[in-house]
């Protein structure tokens, strides 16, 4: 099976990161599909945004958690990035659903609930999946467990990943124990005991963040269910060049 190609926040050295130009340039590039991150405002609006805190991305300061969308929308989320994307709009999930609606276009949502454990988080997903049909283009992501779980609980046949960076005692089991479909790993933890070990378990197994050509070529030779990368471009390249035996 081909390894899939999932945009990092989007085409992320292309555009600000987690915005509807880096969602954009990410399609446009023919990637499989675009990884992004959700906290939720204080109207209970999922929105795409990696920090719990606005300031990195944005010219505003303080929480998402503190926002409202409307306000969320009158924050600059594209002049840090670069002058050509003055006033580019922090935008909510729905928005991102109605945009790929009529796209063959994957989703890796990432609920970032690890520092901030948004209350009905996963419900609140899910319902808006459900209504734009969205579910089974969908994987569910997240470093905390309990929001793994917590989707299971709301729908085991729902496709969900346990985030990790490291390599934690009995973590095929525990994965299991919290109805995670896959693994989201950091590359160096990836190896074909790893892999093997995972298919034994019945999960699939992702990587995070591939920007370097060994290290997709790696990926696409260990038969590495998916990559995410902020370079799609350069991933598509190397995926086609690793398909026509031209590397190795």
């Amino acid at each position: 099976m081909k390894t899939l190609i999932y945009a990092h926040r989007g085409a992320s050295k292309q555009a600000p990161e987690n915005t509807m130009p880096a969602f954009t340039f990410a399609y446009e590039l023919g990637a499989d599909g675009i990884e992004t991150d959700i906290q939720l405002t204080k109207d209970h609006v999922p929105v795409l945004i990696h920090d719990e805190n606005v300031r990195r991305t944005t010219n505003g300061t303080g929480f998402v958690q503190d926002y409202t969308f409307k306000q969320l929308q009158q924050l600059d989320a594209g002049s840090w990035f670069s002058e050509n994307f003055i006033n580019t709009q922090i935008i909510s999930l729905e928005q991102l659903l109605s945009w790929v609606k009529d796209k063959e276009l994957k989703l890796n949502l990432e609920l970032k609930t690890k520092i901030i454990p948004y209350k009905h988080i996963e419900q609140i997903v899910y319902d808006l999946l459900i209504k734009y049909d969205k579910l089974n283009q969908t994987v569910i992501s997240s470093f905390n467990p309990n929001t793994i779980q917590n989707m299971h609980v709301i729908d085991p046949n729902v496709t969900t990943a346990l985030l990790t960076s490291q390599k934690k005692v009995d973590l095929f089991r525990f994965a299991k124990q919290v109805g995670a479909s896959g693994l989201h790993i950091k590359s160096r933890l990836l190896n074909p005991p790893f892999l093997n070990k995972a298919t034994e378990n019945g999960l699939y197994v992702a990587t995070y963040t591939i920007n370097r050509k060994f290290e997709m070529l790696r990926c696409y030779k260990l038969g590495c269910h998916a990559i995410i990368s902020d370079l799609p471009h350069l991933a598509i390249e190397t995926r086609e060049l690793y398909e026509q035996n031209i590397l190795k």
